[in-house]
C-alpha cells in the first residue's frame, strides 16, 4: 500500500473536531431561537394580558369604581405587590387616593391618605415616568409613616386625560424581589394612555349623571314651591337635596334678610349631621360667606383653617366646603353651602357649576312661589274684605235694628218676667255685635300662612288645654285687634294670665261656670269671671304674684274683686300704646 492510500490521522483528527464544532454551533443557534420564541411567546402574553386590562377598565362607568380596576390592572401587569393611583386636585394635592396589597387594618394604622408630598410628588412636578432601585435612596423621599411596609422597587406612571394630568400610577415591590424593568415600563405607559381614556369617559358618564340629578331636584322644589309649601319647608328641602346629591355631611341655607344690619346673616335651613339650630347668627366675613355678597362661588378645602370664617365656630368639626350664591328677592342675599368633616375627600371643581346652576333655579323658584303667594294672598284679602264689608253693611245693621226695636218694646212691656228677657236679648245682641266688629278687624288684619300663630289662636287653645277635664267649656269673649294691636312681645304674658286664671277658678274656686274676656284699646284687659267660692278660695299664692310682677313689668295692674252674686273677678289691665322695652337678661 502505498502512502498516499494510508489514512492521515491528522486530517481524520481535524474532520472530527470540525463535525464537532458544527454541533456545538448548531445547539447554540437552536438554544438562540429557543431564547427568542420564549421572548416572542412572553411578548404576546404580555400583549393579550394589557389587552385584557384595557377592556376590563374599558367596561365600567363608574369612576371609583374604574380608578379601582385601574390599579389593579396594573399591578398584575408588572407583578407589583403594591399599587397606587392618587387622583390630583387643583392645588397640585391628592383629593382621591386609591390603592390595592395593603389591607384595611394596615391603612388604619397608618393614618391619614397621603397628599401628594415627597417622592411621590416628584412625578406630579415633573410628569415624566420614574423607575427606581431602591425608593428611599431618591432625594426625594421622605421616609414612611408608622406601621407602613417596607418598599424597595418603585415605578411611577402619570395619567394624563387629554392635556391635563389627571392622577399618577405608583407601583411598588416586584414579587420576584427584582427590579421594576423597561418592559415593565412600556407596558405600564400603554395602560396608562387607555386609563385616560376611560376616565375621560368615566368622569363625563359622572357628570352627566349628576347633572340629571340636580335638574330632577330642581324641578321637584319648584314643583313643592309652587304648591303653596312655605318659604321654611322650601329651604329646608333645598338644603337636603344639596347635602345629598353633592355627598356632603351637611348642607346649610344661610341668609342676609333684607334690612338687617350690614356683616350679619342667619342659618334659615339646616341638613344633615350639623348640631346647629335655625335663626342662629353668623359672620360673613371670611372667604366661605363671600358668595352671600357677590357672586363668584367658594371652594374652601378646609373651612376651620380659613383665615377669617363665620362658620368655623358655629362647626367646628368639617373642613372641605363649597359655598355658592343664592339670591332670592323675597329672602335676600343667600348662599347654599354645603360641607364635609375634616380629613374627607374635598369638594372638585366640576361641582361647582352644578350646584350653582341649581341655586339659580331654585332662587327663580322662591321667586316664583313668593309671587304666587302673594298672589293668592291678595286673592284671600279681597274675599275677606267682600265678608267685612257684608257683615258691616247687612248683618250688623240688621242685628242693631232688632236692637233698636228691642229697645223700644222694651219700654212698653210691664211685665217683670217679659222685660227681664228683653233686656237679655238686647245685651245678647250687643254682645254678637261686638264679636262681629271684632271678626271684621279680624279680617282685615289676618296673619299670613308662615307667620306665628295668632294670639287669638293661642288664647283659644290656653282655654282650653287649661279646661280640660272640668266638665264644661269655659265661655270666651274677645273684642279689638287682638292679633294686631298687641305686640308679640305681650303673647307670653297673656297665655300665662289666661291659663293661671282659669286653673284657679277651677282647682281653688270649684268653679262650675267660667267667663273669659280679652278687650283691646288703649290697654289689652283681661278679665276672668267664675261663679266660684270667691276671693277666699286661692286670692295669695305664687301664681297670683307672677301675674301680679308680669303687670308690674309691662307697667299694668291686676285687681281681684268679689263677682256678683258670688265667685271672683280676676282683671289684668297693661297699656299697649307705649310697650317697654324687652328686659336683655
Amino acid at each position: 500500500m502505498s502512502d498516499a492510500s494510508r489514512p492521515d490521522p491528522v486530517t481524520d483528527r481535524l474532520q472530527e473536531v470540525a463535525s464537532t464544532l458544527g454541533d456545538l454551533r448548531l445547539d447554540e443557534l437552536l438554544g438562540e431561537l429557543q431564547e427568542r420564541l420564549a421572548r416572542v411567546v412572553s411578548t404576546r402574553d404580555r400583549m393579550q394580558d394589557l389587552l385584557d386590562a384595557v377592556l376590563a377598565i374599558g367596561t365600567e362607568l363608574d369612576l371609583d369604581t374604574t380608578l379601582h380596576r385601574i390599579v389593579s390592572a396594573a399591578a398584575e401587569l408588572v407583578q407589583a405587590r403594591y399599587g397606587a393611583l392618587g387622583v390630583l386636585g387643583p392645588g397640585g394635592e391628592f383629593t382621591q387616593f386609591v390603592h390595592v396589597g395593603i389591607d384595611a387594618g394596615t391603612a388604619a394604622r397608618m393614618g391619614p391618605t397621603p397628599r401628594g408630598r415627597g417622592l411621590l410628588g416628584q412625578v406630579t412636578r415633573d410628569p415624566r415616568p420614574l423607575r427606581l432601585a431602591d425608593l428611599a435612596q431618591h432625594p426625594a423621599s421622605i421616609g414612611f409613616p408608622e406601621g407602613h411596609p417596607p418598599m424597595r422597587s418603585f415605578l411611577a406612571i402619570p395619567i394624563r386625560v387629554r392635556d391635563e394630568v389627571f392622577g399618577n400610577l405608583y407601583l411598588t415591590e416586584k414579587l420576584d424581589g427584582g427590579e421594576f424593568g423597561q418592559d415593565d415600563e412600556v407596558v405600564l405607559r400603554a395602560l396608562a394612555a387607555a386609563a385616560g381614556v376611560t376616565v375621560e369617559n368615566a368622569r363625563l358618564f359622572d357628570q352627566a349623571r349628576l347633572r340629571h340629578r340636580w335638574l330632577q331636584a330642581s324641578s321637584e322644589i319648584t314643583t313643592e314651591l309652587l304648591s303653596g309649601v312655605s318659604t321654611a319647608d322650601g329651604l329646608r328641602l333645598i338644603a337636603q337635596r344639596a347635602m345629598e346629591i353633592s355627598r356632603a355631611d351637611c348642607a346649610l341655607i344661610v341668609l342676609a334678610r333684607h334690612g338687617t344690619s350690614s356683616g350679619q346673616a342667619r342659618v334659615e335651613a339646616v341638613a344633615g349631621e350639623a348640631d346647629i339650630e335655625v335663626g342662629i347668627p353668623v359672620s360673613t366675613d371670611g372667604p366661605v360667606l363671600a358668595s352671600l355678597t357677590g357672586d363668584t362661588p367658594v371652594l374652601e378645602a378646609d373651612v376651620s383653617a380659613a383665615p377669617v370664617s363665620g362658620l368655623k365656630h358655629v362647626l367646628p368639626g368639617y373642613g372641605p366646603a363649597l359655598a355658592v350664591p343664592l339670591h332670592s328677592g323675597e329672602a335676600g342675599a343667600g348662599a347654599v353651602i354645603a360641607l364635609r368633616r375634616k380629613d374627607s375627600r374635598p369638594f372638585g371643581p366640576g361641582q361647582v357649576p352644578l350646584l350653582a346652576s341649581f341655586a339659580d333655579q331654585t332662587a327663580i323658584a322662591l321667586e316664583l312661589a313668593a309671587k304666587n303667594r302673594a298672589q293668592r294672598q291678595l286673592d284671600v284679602f279681597g274675599d275677606r274684605d267682600r265678608i267685612a264689608r257684608d257683615l258691616h253693611d247687612h248683618v250688623i245693621q240688621r242685628l242693631f235694628a232688632t236692637g233698636l226695636s228691642l229697645q223700644g218694646t222694651l219700654r212698653r212691656a210691664t211685665d217683670t218676667d217679659v222685660r227681664r228677657r228683653l233686656q237679655q236679648s238686647v245685651e245678647q245682641l250687643d254682645d254678637t255685635v261686638r264679636e262681629i266688629r271684632t271678626a271684621i278687624f279680624d279680617l282685615h288684619s289676618a296673619p299670613e300662612a308662615d307667620d306665628p300663630v295668632s294670639l287669638r289662636r293661642r288664647l283659644l287653645d290656653t282655654v282650653a288645654d287649661a279646661s280640660s277635664g272640668a266638665g264644661f267649656t269655659p265661655a270666651v269673649r274677645m273684642s279689638g285687634q287682638i292679633d294686631t294691636a298687641v305686640p308679640a312681645a305681650y303673647f307670653e304674658h297673656a297665655e300665662a294670665v289666661v291659663r293661671e286664671a282659669v286653673t284657679n277658678a277651677l282647682r281653688h274656686g270649684e268653679a262650675t261656670a267660667i267667663t273669659v274676656s280679652i278687650d283691646t284699646g288703649t290697654d289689652l284687659t283681661i278679665e276672668v269671671r267664675d261663679n266660684g267660692r270667691g276671693l277666699g278660695a286661692g286670692s295669695s299664692g305664687n301664681g297670683l304674684r307672677n301675674l301680679r310682677d308680669r303687670a308690674v313689668q309691662l307697667s299694668g295692674t291686676l285687681e281681684l274683686t268679689d263677682a256678683d252674686p258670688t265667685g271672683t273677678l280676676l282683671s289684668w289691665r297693661v297699656p299697649l300704646l307705649t310697650p317697654p322695652e324687652p328686659d336683655p337678661t
